[in-house]
């Protein structure tokens, strides 16, 4: 047990600035890493590790450095927060959705405008299919299913390394790929 990680989250349960400062201090980086590598960019990621603040201060006192390192559960909270990010975005149509020639209401919808709505869905389903076998199982099983990596790795039956770096590596990918195809537009 690390007697400074449970101490400088009992600092940070009571609202202690220079506490969250060092909390931030020591995890800021890897959190924005951790949400670039899944939001399209830099300024939605700092929004992201703003908001994962917040609900590490709101939970610190809900540490138990028995049962995580500290490093661990930030990532775990950074994790969640990320995933439930990306499920709200999902469920929100963006302003491009609304953008174009819509036809009049109750006009039928041409094949084209239904083949365009379906676009960015088919384009990613397309892109996490062309990964490999493990990086894409990865990704299916935490990002569309919520598996956490643990048990992805209990359910693989590969090591808990493996998993974060298919996780990793894919994402990777996937940012390329759509950097890639935004460029070409």
């Amino acid at each position: 047990m690390n007697q400074q990680d449970w101490t400088l989250m009992q600092h940070v349960a009571a609202g202690e600035e220079e506490a969250i400062a060092r909390l931030y201090d020591r995890f800021g980086t890897l959190v924005f890493k951790a949400a670039r590598q899944v939001l399209p960019s830099a300024a939605e990621a700092d929004d992201a590790v703003q908001e994962v603040f917040v609900r590490l201060w709101q939970s610190a006192d809900r540490y138990d450095p028995r049962r995580a390192r500290l490093v661990t559960w930030v990532m775990l909270i950074a994790r969640r927060h990320l995933i439930d990010r990306l499920r709200r975005r999902a469920a929100r149509p963006t302003v491009a959705q609304f953008e174009g020639d819509w036809p009049e209401p109750g006009a039928s919808d041409s094949p084209e405008r239904t083949s365009m709505a379906g676009d960015v869905s088919a384009k990613l389903a397309q892109r996490i299919a062309e990964l490999p076998k493990l990086q894409r199982e990865v990704i299916e099983k935490a990002y569309f299913q919520g598996y956490t990596l643990r048990e992805i790795s209990e359910q693989l039956n590969a090591p808990l390394g493996t998993i974060k770096s298919a996780l990793s590596r894919g994402l990777a990918r996937l940012r390329e790929r759509t950097e890639a195809d935004e460029q070409a537009m």
